[in-house]
């Protein structure tokens, strides 16, 4: 078998990923994922130690894949991986906004948050392996499938822009969400914690607590973000493979990045602009890439060129977020702080 293997469906999808390769990678993702739920098995609060070390630890495995990658498929994927990486890991930071906001929202105990984001964790792997597989199906059997990951993606950046000039983005209403309403229509919920519990008795019945409304309310929030997650990383690289790497690294390093960003998350009050013009970028990259299938002389938009704008994006509005907030204002991101 070549170094550059073909999926087994029908379609002219390349993919670096082999079969044993699929499966290593697989395994070695719920390896992980069994490691982070051993370490939080005793609900803790986690130091900034702790947090910087395991951060550090998830920094340097996917850039020692990426060099894997580099060195055994070529540069061109090697710039693919690491591209897509630094999306998924920009995408992945709102993600850590939204999910601090629903803790604050839902007053969870800082020794139970990091259980609560590893459950939010282990949902986004899954559901990102659903809409990665749906993806590649739509890539080998639609024509038009870019030009609709691209509609997807600038209109999730209008959204993203429309909502951050209204101030509206970081707004989080416990009652209003569906998921929260529908547990509540099926069964009674305590209002005290009890651990990880997910369930209580109360009286002769079974009541849920309010760790486990907030894991539904985390996990419903992951398949939003898969809907334009997966498709700004298919704007990268057309590879199954690559794509699922990509996300599946930047979620599993997400828990204790999230300790090591919790003070500084809400002075990246320049976030979503940045995040709405990387995706309409990679919208618009991905609509010539269809044009250009139809029309030869339509220009695409390389790679590495994508790399460049991404880091350049990033750096902007973290600077400029950071001149901002300087002096402790903090613009509009503020966490709801009472759970009603």
């Amino acid at each position: 078998m070549s170094e550059v293997s073909y999926l087994a469906a029908a379609g002219d999808l390349s993919s670096v990923g082999t079969p044993t390769l699929w499966a290593v990678t697989i395994v070695g993702v719920l390896v992980l994922l069994v490691l982070d739920f051993l370490v939080t098995r005793r609900p803790h609060e986690v130091s900034m130690r702790e947090a910087l070390g395991w951060s550090a630890f998830y920094i340097a495995l996917p850039l020692a894949f990426g060099a894997w990658i580099w060195s055994r498929y070529g540069s061109e994927q090697g710039v693919q991986y690491l591209t897509g990486y630094l999306v998924e890991k920009s995408l992945s930071v709102d993600n850590l906004f939204v999910f601090m906001l629903l803790l604050a929202a839902f007053a969870v105990p800082a020794v139970l948050a990091q259980r609560v984001l590893l459950y939010g964790i282990a949902g986004a792997l899954v559901l990102r392996a659903v809409f990665i597989a749906l993806g590649a199906a739509a890539l080998q059997t639609l024509d038009f499938a870019f030009l609709l990951f691209a509609i997807i993606l600038i209109a999730t950046a209008v959204k993203l822009l429309r909502d951050a000039l209204s101030g509206h983005e970081q707004e989080v209403d416990i009652n209003r969400m569906r998921s929260v309403r529908l547990l509540r229509r099926f069964m009674p919920v305590v209002d005290e914690y009890h651990g990880t519990r997910m369930t209580v008795r109360q009286g002769a019945k079974r009541a849920l607590t309010p760790f486990a409304l907030v894991v539904v309310a985390v996990l419903a929030t992951d398949v939003v973000f898969a809907v334009d997650s997966v498709p700004a990383v298919y704007g990268i690289t057309e590879d199954p493979y690559l794509v699922f790497a990509t996300n599946a690294f930047a979620l599993l390093g997400l828990r204790a990045l999230y300790f090591v960003l919790h003070a500084a998350l809400s002075r990246l009050v320049h976030l979503s602009y940045g995040l709405a013009i990387i995706l309409a970028f990679i919208g618009l990259k991905l609509g010539l890439h269809w044009a250009h299938g139809i029309w030869s002389g339509v220009p695409e938009i390389p790679t590495l060129a994508s790399l460049g704008v991404i880091i350049g994006v990033l750096v902007v509005v973290t600077l400029t977020s950071l001149r901002a907030t300087r002096g402790g204002q903090t613009g509009d991101r503020e966490v709801v702080a009472e759970r009603h």
